[in-house]
């Protein structure tokens, strides 16, 4: 089969005195996300998205959070390694396209500047990365600010 479509998805909780990184880009804020690297959710989920669709184990199977290595390393340093571990095995991405799912900070405005870091991280031009924002309307942790969370899906093609 040439192509090849996965899903991957990601959540952390909110921290105070944290970087809020999302989709490779830093916001001022004064909280960030939990987690042993940056905790960028929405590069976690484009990675899972990629090794998916080639078969592949997910990020914690090639990044865990138990190794020191990753500690507060840029998520965008793991999605170019993915990128280069799916080309090893004759893959290549096609396009990616994800969803923020995030009560604050407003991500609108940023959108450019986040769909050019995954495009540089992924080896795709921006016109092959979709990236959308909503809010979770009140309903749950992520409803209430506790949480963000992203969902990716990314189509790959048989080199």
């Amino acid at each position: 089969m040439p192509f090849r479509i996965g899903h991957g998805y990601d959540i952390h909780r909110i921290v105070a005195n944290r970087p809020l990184v999302l989709a490779g880009v830093r916001f001022d804020t004064d909280f960030g996300l939990d987690g042993h690297s940056d905790a960028d959710c929405v590069t976690h989920a484009v990675c899972d998205a990629l090794l998916g669709a080639a078969g592949l184990p997910d990020i914690g199977h090639f990044f865990p959070n138990t190794d020191p290595a990753f500690k507060d390393i840029d998520s965008q340093r793991l999605l170019q390694q993915v990128a280069a571990e799916l080309r090893q095995r004759g893959w290549a991405p096609v396009n990616i396209d994800a969803t923020i799912i995030a009560e604050k900070p407003r991500v609108l405005p940023r959108l450019g500047e986040m769909k050019l870091a995954l495009a540089n991280s992924s080896g795709l031009p921006v016109e092959s990365i979709g990236l959308k924002a909503t809010t979770n309307e009140g309903v749950d942790d992520l409803g209430r600010g506790l949480a963000i969370a992203a969902h990716a899906v990314a189509m790959i093609r048989k080199l």
